[in-house]
């Protein structure tokens, strides 16, 4: 049996970090968190994860920066972008600099869950879960 992808949570919030991480441990997944997108950039020995979790707004370097970032290196893979702040000028910059989803905080567990399957099986386009 193949071990659960890496889930990735990108955060300055703790509670946020604790209770996503949480969640996903009890769905399955292995999990690493960073209270930031450079502490993320800067995990060279963690890989690409199978799917990552981020949120928009955050000190030195917001999601959609680090959504650019990984472009920029060529890094792929599902990124979920989370914002407590929603609107559409924002949706609509991420989904085309190529988030997978965009989800507006608080979101429950079932709607995350159901991303993060359709994150890991490469659904095809973006989506926008609320």
């Amino acid at each position: 049996m193949n071990p659960a992808p890496m889930i990735a949570i990108v955060d300055d919030d703790d509670g946020v970090r604790t209770s996503l991480s949480s969640l996903l441990r009890s769905l399955g997944h292995e999990v690493r968190t960073y209270g930031s997108a450079v502490a993320f950039l800067e995990d060279a020995d963690a890989g690409d994860p199978g799917c990552l979790i981020t949120d928009m707004q955050m000190p030195r370097m917001t999601g959609a920066q680090l959504l650019d970032a990984l472009a920029e290196a060529g890094r792929r893979f599902p990124v979920i972008v989370m914002t407590a702040y929603p609107s559409d000028t924002t949706r609509d910059r991420v989904l085309a600099s190529g988030a997978f989803a965009y989800l507006v905080k608080p979101m429950d567990g079932p709607t995350l869950a159901r991303c993060i399957v359709a994150a890991l099986e490469r659904g095809e386009g973006n989506h926008t879960f609320v």
